[in-house]
């Protein structure tokens, strides 16, 4: 119908990720209350977590096997995965290991100086960011953890670059997740269809608070103490078998 809309988090960290300890039904479960349509599970360099939950998905959501993928030049966020996207590669050729996989290449959190970004350094992570522009899909133009002036930076280097923008909430807690959404002016399924609503999404862009942003510091001494920085493959296959 003409009249639906998607609501949607692209940017999320499970207890997959090193530095997440929020369990994936839990997070399906908060994404049903809060009204997401579609919820991206983003792990770094790992998407097991988000295909064991893909298919035990609730009717009404959408869970989209993603990936937060280290370059050699910053993070980019793999859509739409299969396989996962070693590290260390150059941006270049990660942003092609993942369209050959007929997935969306998503640049997040650019320009923030905590995080690898590759705008983060002036002069040559600048320059690099620019040449990249042609290899993206789109801009995270409001990451709700990105520190000063990075969303800003991040939307006029979007706006400059014809690049459609959205707003993730780079969750390591389910109390973030949600926090911002992009909202797109129809329903999708796919990467294309994904792609075509894009360019037509607007954004609820809510932020983290600091005491919230001291979770990641947290879960990654968390995990250390625990002697386990990653959930163990068992954990993740007994994830989409439960009722």
């Amino acid at each position: 119908m003409a009249d639906q809309r998607s609501f949607v988090d692209l940017h999320t960290h499970s207890s997959a990720s090193f530095d997440s300890l929020a369990d994936p039904r839990k997070m399906m479960a908060r994404a049903v209350t809060m009204g997401l349509t579609h919820l991206a599970i983003t792990d770094h360099e790992r998407i097991d977590a988000a295909q064991a939950i893909a298919t035990a998905a609730p009717d009404g959501l959408q869970v989209i096997v993603g990936e937060e993928i280290r370059s050699r030049d910053g993070d980019l966020i793999g859509l739409f995965l299969d396989e996962t996207v070693a590290p260390g590669l150059s941006a270049r050729e990660t942003a092609a290991a993942i369209h050959q996989q007929g997935g969306l290449v998503g640049l997040p959190h650019p320009f923030d100086s905590i995080r690898s970004s590759g705008g983060s350094k002036a002069g040559e992570g600048e320059q690099r960011l620019e040449e990249l522009a042609s290899l993206v899909d789109y801009v995270e133009v409001h990451n709700a953890r990105a520190y000063r002036d990075a969303n800003p930076l991040a939307g006029a280097f979007a706006e400059r670059h014809g690049l459609p923008g959205v707003a993730s909430s780079d969750a390591h807690s389910l109390m973030e997740l949600g926090i911002a959404t992009t909202i797109l002016p129809g329903t999708f399924n796919t990467a294309d269809e994904l792609r075509e609503l894009l360019p037509r999404a607007t954004m609820l862009t809510g932020r983290a608070s600091y005491y919230v942003r001291l979770w990641t510091p947290l879960a990654k001494l968390v995990q250390r103490l625990r002697g386990n920085g990653r959930v163990q493959p068992a954990a993740v296959a007994e994830i989409g078998h439960r009722s």
